[in-house]
């Protein structure tokens, strides 16, 4: 078994405050027995404007919150899933990709997955109007990658309403769900444990789930509930509110002899027309 821990912020428009809150939690987390820390979505900024994160963008494989995310990986010997950071798009000036990147434990990045499904959307009931896809380009390719802790797959935040793509990572194998996020208070009321419960269950797989929780600088509530699920849908341990961590074993023996004694990913039909 590895333990593994997902962290729970409110970051601000400040990436230096950010990145010391964050090696705070990490070296609690380690202290605590995790190998593995998946930090949210936004971790290091979360500006008063959209336009703020193109003003911070970071070329691909250099830069301050690069830097710290390989420095403290290696300092804490720890596998980091480092939420997403605004990585610029070679293609548009404008524009940054949501890159979540990957650290292992030797301070080596090790893959980075960029958010396919952008929040464009008015919430329902509220004033809340969100742009994404006016800062951001749109990845296309999800991500599966080998680790000491099974096989990950990477998804962030919006990307967790669209059920096809954790089937596509099932079929490569995944047996961990991460998915840093920075839900709303409303929408994460109504959909976030509903929706990280029925991922776990659909793919028989853990799912690790840091969130943003509390009120930012800009005005903006996220819901907090930071969360680890094991395969069978049961939340093994969650964060409420304020900023911290919440910690559980992924045991991959059990996991992989409830998909042999419950083997209903493989009685899956493809349904054409």
């Amino acid at each position: 078994m590895s333990r593994c821990a997902a962290i729970q912020m409110a970051s601000s428009p400040n990436i230096s405050s950010n990145l010391t809150e964050v090696e705070r939690l990490i070296s609690e987390a380690v202290k605590a027995g995790a190998k593995l820390v998946a930090l949210p979505e936004n971790f290091a900024l979360m500006g008063h404007h959209e336009l703020d994160k193109i003003k911070q963008k970071e070329q691909d494989g250099s830069g301050l919150i690069q830097d710290f995310l390989a420095t403290t990986a290696k300092k804490y010997a720890v596998w980091i899933v480092a939420g997403t950071i605004p990585i610029a798009d070679p293609d548009n000036a404008n524009k940054v990709m949501a890159a979540c990147l990957i650290y292992n434990d030797l301070g080596e990045r090790v893959a980075r997955y960029d958010k396919i499904h952008l929040f464009d959307v008015h919430v329902p009931g509220s004033d809340e109007i969100y742009r994404e896809s006016d800062t951001i380009s749109k990845g296309n390719v999800p991500l599966v990658i080998d680790s000491p802790f099974g096989k990950l797959g990477i998804a962030v935040c919006y990307d967790l309403r669209f059920p096809e793509l954790f089937r596509n990572m099932q079929v490569q194998g995944m047996e961990v769900l991460i998915i840093p996020s920075a839900f709303t208070q409303k929408t994460g009321a109504a959909h976030w444990e509903l929706l990280l419960r029925a991922r776990a269950v659909e793919n028989l797989c853990y799912v690790i789930a840091p969130n943003q929780g509390g009120f930012h600088v800009n005005g903006r509530q996220t819901y907090g509930h930071s969360m680890i699920i094991d395969p069978w849908g049961s939340i093994l341990e969650c964060l409420k509110t304020n900023a911290g961590f919440v910690a559980a074993d992924i045991d991959l023996v059990r996991l992989r002899k409830t998909r042999e004694t419950f083997p209903v990913l493989q009685h899956r039909q493809i349904i054409c027309g």
